[in-house]
């Protein structure tokens, strides 16, 4: 299905995400200082690409067609992963509010970076593999030919009004820089269009 296949290229640029940010605190870890500007870019892509874009689209136009359609929102799989979107932002917030401090090379806030980044790096590939592996599956059971026509369209004005045309693209940048910097191999992320008018 077109709609979910956009989702898991869209899970392939967050896991580039995750082990960059894997590398940064390794990093920091060992010179004992955070690089302020990768983290805030990790963020950055982070709270733009991975929440605001993504989780967007999952959470306002996937999840709720599905919970429309009979899922329930409570204790299934969609409230399951409602849940952990949260536990998420939590620990980008944890990563954003020590950044500063961390990048001074102050102990307290670089061991609080650490272990934020951590949490969401382990949260979000476990996600990913739930995504993936059950609840798109599930979803392509439960949404019509029609129901995904629509949903197609509205992935498509997340895109063009919401984040603005060439976002997309902008934050794929991001990831390959970031990627190139840190040694990670980003060559299976599609940086053309998939799906959605970027």
């Amino acid at each position: 299905m077109e709609l979910t296949k956009i989702l898991q290229e869209e899970h392939r640029v967050i896991e580039v995400v995750l082990t960059c940010l894997g590398n940064i605190s390794k990093e920091a870890e060992s010179t004992g200082k955070l690089n302020e500007e990768s983290a805030l870019l990790a963020i950055d892509v982070i709270r733009t690409f991975a929440d605001k874009c993504h989780h967007g689209k999952e959470e306002n136009i996937l999840f709720a067609t599905l919970i429309e359609k009979g899922m329930p929102k409570e204790g299934g799989p969609v409230g399951q992963m409602l849940f952990e979107h949260d536990q998420g932002r939590a620990f980008v917030k944890g990563m954003s509010d020590n950044v500063s401090g961390a990048a001074k090379g102050d102990s307290e806030a670089l061991q609080e970076f650490i272990r934020n980044a951590h949490g969401y790096i382990h949260l979000l590939r476990d996600h990913i593999q739930k995504e993936d592996g059950i609840l798109y599956p599930m979803a392509e059971n439960f949404l019509s030919e029609e129901d995904q026509k629509r949903l197609m369209k509205a992935f498509e004005n997340v895109e063009s009004d919401q984040m603005g045309k060439g976002t997309h693209e902008k934050y794929i940048g991001i990831v390959l820089s970031l990627a190139e910097k840190y040694g990670v191999d980003a060559s299976h992320i599609s940086t053309h269009s998939s799906g959605c008018n970027h």
